[in-house]
């Protein structure tokens, strides 16, 4: 553990400093970030580069309030942005509460349906405290909503200062369009890239930002921006744009996707275990592009990593690591922990050692059944009443053959009498038949 730790200092102090370790030689931010492959486009890189090393710029990644919590991946833009920050620079969070409530039309072959400003009000707040986990209280970052500026502006004023501004046939021509004409798009949605222009522009003018990141699908919207403070304020203003690329897992289905939907940081959506579990069982393929991208280890330890992948792949060590990390990151140590334990007591089968609140984080999705607190005789209980056997006789025969567990606890004995309210500050009991069939028994 202490090699660990001493490893983490290492990174973090190497981030803090602004200044990174590539084979052996010194590079930057965006040598970093090519190495990590976090890079798909730039509009100048040679001029960001030169701009990035010459001074602290400010820069920003926005989401839009669509829903009351991200999920991981949205994390992908906004962890660039949380290498900026640890290097020094100048990060500004933009919460969309103006273009929220109208709709992003990129990849959507149909409308959005417009959310209530109060729902859209409830999602930015929710938002909000997310990104205030993630990026501190400290006061070394921004946190800005473009509903301010853009609520101030009267339809005449949007349509003389920038409606002026854009063509259309460039317009249709941006792919986020072009891919919804046959289809169909709404002058509103039609009207998103220009109020993400101006998004540009306001935090150009007025918050220092010089670069937009976003996802590969919003390279059309920043250009658009970059055009747009190259009209207002000068052709030689240096404003710069970065994308993302599309995050694909080896078996080339979408990230961030499980059977049970999409992986959420809101721990009351996925809990805090369930998010662990998802890093952890990352394929063989994914694990170091993962560690690249949503870890701050550096080139050294990841290349540790990617050795144990090749040599001792069964030891799974990148992806306890990967999950380690993220979920700290995330949730906190605490939550580590509590998912470490939780892993544990499933795999040795030694839940007894859980607290009622890992049981119910952990039971969350296992079948599950209720039961009074009244006392029974193990053999009735398992087949009359929670069902878990078929038939008091294959209950019977389970028993006496050892494979059942109650709590833990190997019951051999068919006259053994259970008692729910016992366990777990008598709430749950927690049953195992065979090696890793696993029931819980929730007391009513």
């Amino acid at each position: 553990m202490v090699t660990r730790i001493n490893k983490n200092i290492s990174s973090l102090t190497i981030y803090l400093s602004g200044t990174f370790l590539l084979g052996g030689r010194n590079m930057d931010i965006i040598d970093d970030l090519q190495w990590r492959g976090a890079i798909n486009q730039q509009t100048d890189a040679e001029g960001l580069k030169k701009e990035v090393n010459e001074k602290k710029i400010g820069l920003y990644a926005g989401i839009d309030p669509t829903g009351d919590s991200m999920h991981v991946g949205h994390l992908i833009p906004f962890m660039i942005l949380k290498r900026f920050q640890l290097a020094g620079y100048k990060p500004v969070i933009l919460i969309g509460g103006a273009t929220g409530s109208i709709g992003d039309p990129s990849g959507k072959k149909a409308e959005r349906k417009l959310q209530s400003m109060e729902q859209v009000k409830h999602n930015e707040e929710c938002l909000t405290n997310q990104m205030k986990s993630l990026f501190g209280e400290d006061g070394k970052f921004q946190i800005v909503n473009n509903y301010d500026w853009t609520s101030k502006l009267s339809l005449l004023d949007f349509l003389r200062i920038y409606g002026k501004r854009f063509n259309v046939n460039t317009m249709l021509n941006k792919e986020i369009v072009s891919s919804r004409l046959e289809t169909g798009i709404s002058y509103t949605e039609f009207t998103y890239q220009i109020l993400q222009a101006m998004d540009f522009e306001h935090l150009y003018k007025n918050n220092g930002v010089e670069l937009q990141i976003g996802g590969a699908d919003q390279w059309g919207n920043i250009t658009g921006g970059i055009e747009l403070i190259h009209k207002t304020q000068g052709a030689d203003a240096k404003a710069f744009g970065l994308t993302i690329p599309l995050m694909l897992k080896a078996d080339g289905t979408k990230f961030g996707k499980t059977e049970g939907g999409a992986v959420w940081l809101d721990p009351e959506k996925t809990t805090p275990y369930e998010f662990y579990q998802f890093w952890i069982n990352t394929d063989d393929r994914d694990v170091i592009k993962y560690l690249k991208y949503f870890t701050f280890l550096n080139k050294e330890e990841i290349e540790e990593l990617e050795e144990q992948v090749k040599n001792e792949p069964w030891k799974r060590v990148a992806q306890r690591r990967l999950a380690e990390e993220v979920t700290e990151f995330v949730h906190g140590k605490d939550s580590v922990i509590e998912a470490q334990n939780i892993t544990e007591a499933l795999f040795s089968g030694n839940v007894q050692d859980l607290t009622t609140d890992e049981v119910e984080t952990g039971f969350k999705n296992m079948p599950s059944v209720e039961v009074s607190t009244d006392k029974k005789n193990i053999v009735e209980w398992l087949a009359d009443d929670t069902a878990i056997e078929p038939s008091r006789r294959q209950a019977r025969e389970d028993v006496s053959n050892g494979a059942i567990r109650i709590n833990g606890e190997k019951i051999d004995d068919v006259d053994f009498e259970i008692d729910p309210s016992t366990s777990f500050d008598g709430k749950f009991v927690v049953v195992r038949r065979g090696k890793k069939k696993y029931f819980l028994a929730r007391i009513k």
